[in-house]
C-alpha cells in the first residue's frame, strides 16, 4: 500500500507537476512562454527547490539507457536520411497512383510500416511536405492525407520498442525482448491501421476523387505551353514524382564551390579526408557509404531480435556510421534534436519527484480494484484510465507514472498478464496521441510542418483534428485491445 508523504511534499510536489504538466501541453502560455524543454527543466528545478526529491535521486531517475537509445537512433535515421531512404518511401506514395483514395491508402500503409522501424516523429518530419505535394499535384485536398500521416505515424509506431518514446521505457522497464513486444502487438496495429484507413475513407470519400494523374499531368503540359515553359517541368507527374524532385534530378550534377556534389551526405572537409580515401570516384563512396547504411541498419534490427542490449546496439550503429563516413561527424551530431533528449531529462527527474509524493500510487490504489486485466471491465477501466492520462498528462509521463503500478497489479495473476499490462500500456498510450492535436509530438510536427511547408501550406487546426481524432482513437483502441498479446513466442 502506497503511503502519501508529508502534505507540503504533496502539495509543493503537485505544484511542481503542474507547472511541467502546463508547459508540456500548452507550450506557449502567455504567462511563461519557455516552451517545452525549459518546461521541462524548470519542473525538475522545482522538485529540487522544493525537497521533494534530493539532487543524488534525482541525477539517478535520469535514465541513460533510453537517453542513449534516442541519441543513437536520431544519429542513425540521419545517415538513413542522407542515404536517400525517405526518398524512396515517397517515391513508392507516388509510383503509378491511381487517384486519391488509392494514394490515401499508400500513405496510410507506407507511414505505419516506416514508423514503428524509424520512428514515428522522424516519419512525420521527413513525409509530410512530401504528402502534401503529392496531394496538391492531384488537385486533392491536404486535410484528410495530413491526417492519415499522423494517426498512421502512431498506430504504426506502436508495434516496436524503438517506434516511439513511451515504447522505449515500456522495453527497458518491463524487459520485454524485441520480438516479444512485436509480436505482442503487431495483430492490434495492423487491425487498427487498416480500421483507420478505412475511416478515413469514409469520412473523406467525396473530397478524394480529385483529378487522375492523367488528368493532371496533361493540365499541366497546356499550362506550360500557354506560359511558353518547358514541358520538361511537369514530366514528373507522369512519373508520380514531385516537381521538386524532379528538379532536384536534374541537379544532380551541380557543383558547390569546393567542387564537389551538392547533394553529397554530408558536408565536405578537405582536412580529414585521406588521401587513399580521396582517390576513390564521389560517385562510388557515396554508393558505398549509402549501401553501409542500409546494411548497418539491418544488423541493428537483426540484434534487436537476438535479444542484445538495445541502446549499446544502437550506439555501436551509429559509431560504425561515424567511422565509415570518414569525416568530421559534427554536421551530422548537428541534426540531432538536443532539445528533445534535455526534455526527457527533466521529465525523469520531475516524475520521479511526482512519484515520491505518493500521490500516484494512492489514486492508482483506488481504482486498482477495478482495473483488472482478467476481466473484460477491468480492461476496460484501465484502457480509459490510460487514454485520459495520455492526453492529460502526455503519454510518456504516463507510462512513467503508471508502468510499474499496472505491472504489480497484473503480477498478482500471472506472470503472462504483466506481459500483457506492458503491452497494453504500450498500445493504448500510443493509439491515444491521436485524440487530439496534443496528443503526441508527431502530431505537432505534421502540423507545424504543414503550416510552414514552402510550397502548399496548410494549416491543420484543432478542431479539425478532433473531429476525425475522436472516433478514430476510440475505435481502434478498441478493436486493438482484445488482440494484444495474442501471439507469443
Amino acid at each position: 500500500m502506497t503511503q502519501l508523504a508529508p502534505l507540503p511534499k504533496v502539495v509543493l510536489g503537485s505544484l511542481a507537476f503542474g507547472v511541467f504538466w502546463m508547459l508540456a501541453v500548452f507550450p506557449s502560455v502567455p504567462f511563461l512562454p519557455i516552451g517545452r524543454t525549459a518546461g521541462a527543466l524548470l519542473g525538475a528545478v522545482l522538485m529540487i527547490v522544493f525537497h521533494v526529491i534530493s539532487p543524488d535521486d534525482a541525477y539517478a531517475s535520469i535514465d541513460l539507457p533510453i537517453l542513449g537509445l534516442l541519441f543513437a537512433t536520431m544519429v542513425v535515421g540521419g545517415y538513413l536520411k542522407g542515404a536517400g531512404m525517405f526518398k524512396h518511401l515517397g517515391a513508392l506514395l507516388a509510383w503509378r497512383s491511381q487517384g486519391g483514395r488509392d494514394l490515401l491508402c499508400r500513405v496510410c500503409v507506407v507511414t505505419a510500416l516506416a514508423s514503428a522501424l524509424f520512428t514515428n516523429d522522424t516519419c512525420c518530419v521527413v513525409l509530410t511536405e512530401f504528402v502534401l505535394e503529392l496531394a496538391a499535384e492531384r488537385n486533392l485536398p491536404a486535410k484528410p492525407f495530413l491526417l492519415a500521416l499522423a494517426t498512421s505515424a502512431n498506430i504504426g509506431s506502436s508495434a516496436t520498442p524503438i517506434g516511439n518514446p513511451q515504447n522505449l521505457v515500456i522495453a527497458f522497464n518491463s524487459k520485454i525482448t524485441f520480438l516479444q513486444f512485436f509480436f505482442g502487438i503487431l495483430p492490434a496495429m495492423l487491425a487498427g491501421m487498416g480500421v483507420n484507413t478505412v475511416m478515413l475513407l469514409c469520412m473523406y470519400w467525396k473530397d478524394l476523387e480529385g483529378a487522375s494523374p492523367d488528368e493532371v499531368a496533361a493540365g499541366k503540359e497546356m499550362e506550360a505551353a500557354e506560359e511558353g515553359r518547358s514541358p520538361a517541368s511537369v514530366l514528373s507527374l507522369k512519373c508520380g514524382t514531385s516537381p521538386a524532385s524532379a528538379n532536384g534530378a536534374g541537379l544532380r550534377h551541380r557543383q558547390n564551390g569546393n567542387g564537389h556534389d551538392a547533394d553529397s551526405v554530408m558536408s565536405e572537409n578537405i582536412s580529414t579526408k585521406h588521401r587513399w580515401f580521396m582517390q576513390c570516384s564521389e560517385q562510388r563512396r557515396k554508393l558505398f557509404l549509402k549501401s553501409f547504411a542500409y546494411v548497418v541498419t539491418v544488423g541493428m534490427l537483426v540484434a534487436y531480435m537476438l535479444g542484445l542490449n538495445m541502446s549499446w546496439t544502437a550506439i555501436t550503429t551509429a559509431i560504425a556510421l561515424v567511422v565509415v563516413d570518414f569525416r568530421d561527424a559534427e554536421p551530422c551530431l548537428d541534426k540531432v534534436s538536443y532539445s528533445l533528449l534535455v526534455f526527457f531529462s527533466g521529465m525523469f527527474v520531475t516524475v520521479s519527484g511526482f512519484n515520491k509524493t505518493g500521490l500516484p500510487g494512492a489514486i492508482w490504489n483506488f481504482m486498482a480494484p477495478y482495473a483488472k486485466i482478467n476481466h473484460v471491465s477491468g480492461v476496460t477501466v484501465l484502457s480509459l484510465i490510460i487514454l485520459l492520462l495520455s492526453n492529460l498528462a502526455s503519454n510518456v509521463p504516463t507510462v512513467l507514472l503508471m508502468g510499474d503500478e499496472v505491472a504489480a497489479s497484473a503480477a498478482t495473476i500471472s506472470a503472462a498478464a504483466v506481459t500483457r499490462s506492458w503491452l497494453l500500456l504500450a498500445w493504448v498510450s500510443t493509439v491515444a496521441g491521436n485524440l487530439s492535436l496534443l496528443g503526441s509530438a508527431a502530431n505537432l510536427i505534421v502540423c507545424e510542418q504543414a503550416r510552414r511547408a514552402q510550397r502548399n501550406a496548410h494549416d491543420l487546426t484543432f478542431w479539425s483534428h478532433v473531429v476525425f481524432g475522436v472516433p478514430s482513437t476510440l475505435v481502434v483502441t478498441a478493436i486493438g485491445i482484445p488482440l494484444i498479446g495474442k501471439i507469443s513466442i
